[in-house]
């Protein structure tokens, strides 16, 4: 199918709707600015009341009138946090960078307020500044993530503050992007229109797919502020050269609205990735990503140490889990199956039994059921699960046994899903990078949905968790499972 067969005929959108539409997207920014500013502060107060109290309890300290000085700490690091850019409408409600920018301006504030009290000689207390200052970032990074689920569920439904975006470029492209950025809706990127090639236009309104087609590369400005864009992604175009995008740039200066590149290049984390300017082009530099060395025997010590300390702490319930699998239902309590694991190499992973001991057997005269597209089968309502297996399911307590797979160097905590030989032998040569790192208990399948996502989607995420691995983007789906389990979405 060419490009031009995706375009239908649609009515074009009016400019009232588009400006009323702005105004209320920066209404929403502001308003969401403002409750950080005030949750910041709130923080902030509780931060310096608990150093105070924690120092001093009852008494009253002489010398410095902390009266004064508590509320100078206060604004001082309201003025710090803002000077760091942590109200940037760029870094908030997603990404990594607002912990990090909240993080630097606590820390920079505590090394001047150090130096100025030891030049100064003010006599402030060391114990009162440095709890203030560790409550304080904990209770920051704490609060900006509680906003920010909050706007993340906001955007899910179709609320809360986002982007409005104009997506510019060729019509395959365009699709390829609006699909991507509508694969994640609480990143906040709301695509309202689209701008095309000039000979892709005709007489009619179009559309591509659900998008309107407000325009060509001739009039983007113009078809930006018609539609209240406040944010133009460019995407791949032969027509779009290098000139015309720079005046793109100068045509969009002073008027409020960003200009975002899209390159073709994706599912590759920002860590990979080095913007070197060059004979004034900024050349991307792409790392390879790493399958061996010191990081990867740095993982793998904290795998066996995590999963060691693991097995010691859940030692009571993996007990009970096993005498109420054992009283449920005939056969073993462990279950074990032949998965692939690193390097095309089989081991037998270990779980809680929660299913019938002929649960093969049945598996053909239930094929005709399978709930999922691509290689996997997975029924909501299979009928081989036990009781207390339906239970194990649901709260993924059946798989803590695998601890003794990470144990033995044949797991991770964190990685892509462990495959079954018979997925192993239909995998083409993309899927197959799964099997360059080692299975994981937890991976981004599981804090993304697990059973509800495609085959697509589940392949697209541990493939991009085989590129991107790190062991701060490991800490961070381990405590994301912790939410996934709880929540129990697509676990059956």
């Amino acid at each position: 199918m060419t490009s031009t067969t995706l375009l239908t005929p649609a009515r074009s959108s009016s400019r009232p709707e588009g400006v009323s539409s702005f105004a209320s997207v920066r209404g929403d920014l502001r308003s969401y600015v403002r409750s950080l500013v005030v949750l910041d502060t709130s923080v902030l107060t509780v931060a310096v009341l608990i150093g105070y109290a924690a120092r001093f309890g009852d008494s009253t300290p002489s010398g410095v009138p902390y009266v004064l000085f508590a509320p100078g700490l206060v604004l001082a690091w309201l003025v710090s946090l803002k000077v760091m850019r942590c109200y940037d409408n760029r870094v908030i409600g997603y990404g990594a960078d607002e912990y990090r920018r909240v993080s630097m301006a606590s820390l920079r504030l505590a090394g001047a307020v150090a130096i100025a009290g030891y030049v100064a000689d003010l006599g402030v207390s060391r114990g009162f500044l440095a709890i203030s200052f560790a409550v304080g970032i904990i209770g920051l990074e704490a609060a900006r993530f509680v906003a920010r689920k909050r706007l993340h569920r906001a955007r899910s439904r179709g609320s809360g503050w986002s982007r409005r975006v104009l997506v510019v470029g060729d019509a395959t492209h365009v699709l390829d992007l609006v699909h991507t950025l509508r694969r994640e809706p609480y990143a906040g990127y709301h695509v309202v229109g689209a701008c095309i090639p000039d000979g892709l236009l005709a007489p009619v309104a179009q559309r591509l797919g659900d998008v309107p087609v407000v325009g060509s590369f001739r009039g983007i400005p113009e078809a930006a502020d018609t539609i209240g864009a406040d944010t133009v992604a460019v995407t791949a175009s032969g027509e779009l050269t290098a000139t015309r995008l720079r005046r793109l740039g100068w045509q969009l200066e002073g008027t409020g609205i960003d200009l975002v590149l899209a390159p073709a290049l994706t599912d590759v984390a920002g860590p990979r990735i080095h913007t070197r300017p060059v004979a004034g082009l900024p050349l991307i530099h792409v790392e390879a990503p790493e399958f061996r060395g010191p990081r990867q025997l740095v993982k793998g010590f904290v795998d066996r140490l995590g999963s060691l300390l693991a097995l010691a702490l859940l030692l009571p319930l993996l007990l009970v889990i096993a005498l109420a699998v054992r009283l449920d239902s005939r056969g073993p309590v462990l279950f074990r199956q032949v998965r692939v694991g690193q390097g095309g190499r089989e081991f037998a992973v270990f779980k809680f039994r929660t299913m019938v001991t002929n649960a093969d057997a049945l598996l053909a005269e239930l094929v005709s059921r399978n709930e999922t597209d691509g290689l996997m089968f997975k029924m909501r309502d299979d009928p081989r699960v036990t009781r207390v297996g339906r239970l194990l399911r649901k709260w993924s307590l059946d798989e803590l046994p695998q601890l003794l797979n990470v144990v033995r160097g044949q797991m991770s905590l964190v990685g892509p899903r462990p495959p079954l030989p018979s997925e192993v032998a239909r995998y083409d040569g993309d899927v197959a990078r799964r099997l360059l790192v080692k299975p994981g208990m937890t991976g981004l399948w599981q804090v993304s949905g697990r059973s509800d996502l495609s085959w697509e989607d589940g392949i697209r995420l541990d493939l991009y968790y085989v590129e991107n691995w790190s062991l701060a983007a490991d800490l961070s789906i381990l405590w994301k499972t912790v939410g996934a389990v709880v929540n129990g979405r697509g676990a059956y």
